[in-house]
């Protein structure tokens, strides 16, 4: 399907008389999208909108067109992120509407992968916060910030800005100095490394080891796998809102041509 000259035809006279467009002006779609009138030029500039004819004075001329590719695209940002978004919307006035199909389905197959990360993360979090931390599956003899750094396959600055949020105390060699971790502050590493791939906030690790280590509690960490599925689930809905507007601006598109 190529929609680019489709495009191309409606803006010649005799096409456009055969269908009922609206005249809009850039503030007509600024007001309607909550946005500056320079943005929206911004937005045609980019081809996140359609081609539009120009007046005599070189003013665009924005219609019905214009503003249901405005909704289309800021409804896909709200699901697919303002990136996404445009390289679909890119995709769909180069008239490649597979590729824009095939970078909205890579979106959804990427919320599917943080879904299933999400479960995997969850099982191995409780896993590991119901260990004992001198039990037999903990290192038997402290370990220095290198050797943590290697086990959890991270940098160590990555392990000294835990310790600057306050998430790990690791103990300090008399004279030396040098941190070393005990085998309950390497199982608080293991916790706080699967939790930032979770993209969790360092805040919001702190709630979940501060519960763990003053009464043994996963209630936080149960919370924090619960606000998680529900944000990717609130993810996937506006997915959804942004496809109907997507699949609404193409139909539209196609019945126009």
């Amino acid at each position: 399907m190529r929609l680019a000259g489709r495009y191309h035809e409606r803006m010649r006279p005799e096409a456009s008389s055969q269908v009922n467009r609206r005249a809009l002006r850039p503030v007509d779609l600024a007001r309607e999208a909550g946005v500056s009138t320079q943005q929206i030029r911004n937005y045609a500039d980019a081809g996140i909108l359609p081609p539009a004819e120009r007046t005599a004075a070189g003013y665009r001329r924005f219609d019905t067109r214009h503003r249901e590719a405005l909704l289309a695209y800021r409804a896909l940002a709200k699901g697919y992120g303002w990136e996404a978004a445009r390289s679909i919307m890119l995709a769909v006035h180069d008239g490649d509407l597979m590729g824009a199909l095939a970078l909205v389905d890579a979106c959804h197959a990427a919320l599917h992968q943080q879904r299933l990360a999400l479960r995997a993360t969850g099982e191995a979090l409780e896993a590991v916060a119901g260990q004992d931390p001198g039990g037999p599956a903990a290192p038997q003899s402290a370990l220095r910030i290198g050797e943590v750094a290697a086990l959890l396959g991270v940098r160590t600055s990555a392990l000294r800005v835990w310790e600057a949020s306050g998430l790990l105390t690791p103990q300090r060699e008399p004279g030396t100095g040098y941190r070393w971790y005990g085998p309950a502050e390497v199982r608080d590493a293991r916790m706080i490394h699967m939790l930032r791939q979770g993209r969790y906030p360092l805040a919001r690790i702190g709630d979940v080891l501060d519960g763990l280590r003053r009464t043994g509690s996963t209630e936080a960490l149960r919370a924090a796998l619960s606000e998680r599925g529900a944000a990717l689930a609130a993810t996937a809905i506006a997915m959804l809102e942004g496809s109907a507007r997507l699949h609404d601006y193409v139909a539209g598109a196609r019945r126009q041509a």
